[in-house]
């Protein structure tokens, strides 16, 4: 199962991350620093204790699922199918095997990847004692990648988390999971880098990067330390050639039980809301600003009654640091944002005309805000929004917001906007959600210049 990286790297070539239903072999990078014999009356050093505890709590995934089959967009014509008898949409059947792990033993909880689940309709998880037990899908987030399913909660092992916010590069770290249906397997190797973004595999990113050797068959599988405490779920490898090359992936374990936690509860994910849009520093923008500080990332506009309209950021503002840890790009804003709890804090240190300062901002939730969200420009008026379903067909192609209903008495409906619509740009200014729709909003209160998406065509529509 592939993802492709977003070209965001120098090179004329994309890079292909490998979303892996995981496990390993045990690598040449394991220990190899141990000695291989002991004096007399000492026991060689061996994981094997840790791992007698831990791996009857990893599990393997078999899912079976349909998919509809892509045909031309000729097809989609009712006309077209009509005149020439062509068939409805064709189905077709999917299996899948992938690895998770039993996070709750006594509600049946099992963590593992959304692409391990993704479009199943029947899931049979496999225990390390050869029983076979159906799954039912709890909830998903495909934005951060993170699925929970339950099983009977009948003499099941857990792993106890720990706290991934303490790691450190450089720390021991064991993969379990089930690599290319062969059955369980364990690979070791460190923390090679801890915060990766900006990689183009998830929506939200905040990964532990490691060099323990992860293959095909192993996503969902568990990434634990010395003491056998969960530190991760691993779901990505970085590879040109579809092999492990020693640069792997996990959803730190802290940020997949708040994500486990509010599938169980409601069976969606509320993100955290500032309501701010950065743009990434530039050299360019660092000489006009009078700032020396090349990295970062700059606030251009800001939601009406938000969050951080309320705590004081302005446009122009350059952000440096979030919660003690510098900001590289815009992207280091909007993950750590978007996974942060409601209600808590977040401490900005930035520049604003030459000056540092530290402003403190209250996480808001976006549901609630979206909500409560009145649209200030009337052309738009009579009208309800969303962000881009998980299960539409455009989910992942385009970027912007459906048009979920609208009132034909509305100036947009008799300009020609219909439900279904896909908005992609305001006034030129491209959207990717609800979040950003609203906030360009809120700079034009005259004309609007909307491009929209419907079925297999694109059009302006323009409203005055």
């Amino acid at each position: 199962m592939y993802k492709k990286l977003k070209n965001s790297m120098p090179g004329k070539y994309l890079i292909p991350v490998l979303l892996f239903m995981f496990g390993a072999f045990v690598g040449q990078n394991a220990l190899t620093a141990l000695p291989q014999s002991m004096p007399d009356g000492q026991e060689i050093p061996s994981l094997a204790p840790m791992l007698e505890q831990v791996t009857p709590a990893v599990v393997n995934i078999a899912t079976e699922g349909r998919i509809t089959v892509q045909q031309s967009p000729l097809f989609s014509d009712p006309f077209f199918r009509r005149f020439f008898n062509v068939p409805g949409p064709v189905e077709r059947k999917t299996q899948s095997l992938g690895s998770g792990v039993i996070v709750d033993a006594e509600r049946g909880l099992v963590l593992t990847n959304n692409h391990v689940i993704e479009n199943a309709v029947q899931i049979t998880v496999t225990l390390r004692d050869g029983r076979h037990l159906p799954a039912e899908l709890v909830g998903s987030d495909p934005e951060t990648d993170v699925a929970v399913i339950r099983i009977p909660p009948d003499d099941l092992v857990d792993i106890k988390p720990a706290d991934s916010d303490s790691l450190r590069v450089g720390d021991f770290v064991v993969a379990i999971g089930n690599p290319f249906g062969l059955g369980q397997t364990v690979t070791s190797g460190i923390v090679s880098a801890l915060s990766r973004s900006g990689l183009g595999i998830e929506g939200y990113e905040d990964f532990i990067q490691t060099d323990a050797s992860i293959n095909p068959g192993n996503s969902g599988g568990a990434l634990v330390n010395l003491k056998g405490e969960l530190i991760g779920i691993n779901t990505a490898i970085f590879s040109q050639s579809g092999g492990n090359i020693g640069i792997g992936f996990a959803i730190p374990i802290n940020l997949s039980l708040h994500i486990m936690e509010q599938l169980v509860s409601t069976g969606e994910v509320d993100r955290g809301y500032i309501g701010i849009s950065v743009q990434d520093m530039t050299p360019e923008l660092a000489e006009a600003l009078g700032v020396s500080n090349q990295n970062g990332a700059i606030v251009v506009n800001f939601g009406k009654d938000s969050p951080a309209e309320m705590a004081g950021l302005q446009p122009g503002d350059v952000l440096i640091s979030i919660d003690g840890k510098p900001v590289l790009n815009a992207n280091n804003v909007r993950n750590h944002i978007g996974i942060l709890p409601v209600g808590e804090s977040v401490e900005f240190e930035l520049f604003r005309e030459g000056r540092r300062q530290t402003i403190n901002v209250e996480v808001s939730s976006t549901r609630s805000y979206l909500l409560n969200r009145t649209i200030g420009n009337q052309r738009l008026g009579g009208i309800t929004f969303s962000d881009i379903d998980s299960d539409s067909n455009y989910y992942g192609v385009v970027e912007g917001v459906v048009v979920d209903e609208i009132e034909q008495t509305s100036l947009a409906w008799q300009r020609g906007l219909r439900p279904g619509d896909i908005i992609t740009s305001v006034n030129r200014a491209a959207i990717k959600n609800t979040q950003e729709f609203f906030n360009v909003l809120d700079s034009y209160s005259g004309s609007l210049l909307l491009r929209i998406i419907r079925g297999n065509s694109a059009a302006f529509l323009v409203l005055r």
